[in-house]
């Protein structure tokens, strides 16, 4: 945290804090923790990102903020996921995602060498180099490179490129990836569902995957070349993402229209799960998780109406971090009060 914080702040970043009781969830699509206010009469929300708050200070004038601090989420625990786990998220006015890019460089390897001295280090049995530079690939041609499909060529019917994603990876896929693979609503989430299933095991060394699709990047700026997709990166170390970040959304219009959108693929996901009234236990675990309510954060966009600068923002999970640079095969061994199934 020390090393962080330091790297940060010779960047001319300064710290700040945002609620951690909010009105609205917003900043990413997760299932928030809610609580009720009884002086107010009104549901409040545990954050699930600092990322709106943090931008409406650019709003106000700062340029470059960062924020370190507890993100809640109310979803699945496992080996990479903690209902309450620690990031830090920034944002610098007048900068893009390639700044972001070198930023994530930065902190990783300025923390490698505080806590090991060198940019070699070996997780579970595997050797990482984090010498600079680290390699920078857009999402659709690592999905080329490793699948053989190209996604430029897959333009219009749905329905035949799932066919030929199924033809092309079918074989090697257990049900549930089946299944999420038809479930896909367009292009641009088949072609982020195709990456998550047999690209992100294989980025091993560190990673920055680019240009990732507009539908599943609502907060993110659209690529100045390439329609359809966003400047927006992850940052992926030994399979695991580590970093995410973008060019930021400014225009008052299309986000609202974006976040608008999002609300409702979330409520007719929502509907579907509760016309299903059977299933495997599975399906009814996944239909569970969509029983939340998605709303907007109408002081956020109020916010961007006033005018918010041209920016780039990133949020990069602690707690992964240190499971690299530790060696720890588990979340729960960097977390010293994990939330951990009642005994039975």
């Amino acid at each position: 945290m020390k090393e962080i914080r330091r790297t940060v702040e010779s960047r001319g970043f300064v710290e700040v804090e945002t609620p951690v009781l909010q009105g609205a969830a917003g900043g990413a699509e997760a299932r928030p923790f809610v609580t009720y206010h009884n002086s107010l009469g009104r549901d409040l929300y545990l954050r699930i990102a600092t990322e709106l708050h943090l931008k409406r200070m650019l709003v106000g004038g700062f340029e470059k903020v960062y924020e370190i601090g507890r993100i809640f989420r109310n979803e699945g625990i496992s080996t990479r996921h903690n209902p309450e786990f620690t990031t830090i998220e920034m944002y610098e006015a007048y900068s893009d995602y390639q700044t972001m890019m070198d930023m994530a460089e930065e902190i990783v390897t300025q923390c490698a060498l505080a806590v090991h001295g060198k940019l070699t280090i070996d997780y579970q049995g595997t050797e990482i180099q984090l010498q600079q530079p680290w390699r920078r690939e857009t999402m659709h041609n690592l999905v080329k490179e490793v699948t053989g499909i190209d996604f430029t060529e897959l333009e219009g019917d749905l329905k035949v490129a799932k066919d030929v994603v199924l033809k092309a990876i079918g074989d090697g896929l257990d049900s549930k990836d089946k299944s999420s693979i038809e479930a896909c609503p367009s292009l641009g989430n088949l072609l982020n569902e195709v990456f998550e299933i047999s690209v992100e095991p294989k980025l091993l060394q560190p990673t920055f995957v680019l240009d990732y699709p507009i539908e599943i990047s609502p907060l993110a700026k659209p690529h100045r070349r390439h329609p359809g997709l966003t400047e927006r990166f992850e940052l992926f170390i030994c399979g695991r993402e580590l970093a995410n970040a973008f060019s930021e959304l400014t225009d008052p219009l299309d986000q609202r229209a974006r976040l608008e959108e999002q609300v409702r693929q979330h409520n007719k996901k929502k509907a579907e799960a509760v016309s299903v009234t059977d299933g495997t236990e599975e399906q009814k675990i996944k239909n569970e998780e969509s029983m939340y309510e998605v709303t907007l954060d109408d002081d956020f966009l109020t916010a961007l109406e006033y005018g918010m600068p041209p920016a780039s923002g990133m949020g990069l999970g602690i707690d992964r971090l240190v499971m690299l640079l530790t060696d720890s095969a588990s979340i729960r061994d960097v977390i010293a009060f994990p939330v951990l199934k009642i005994s039975q």
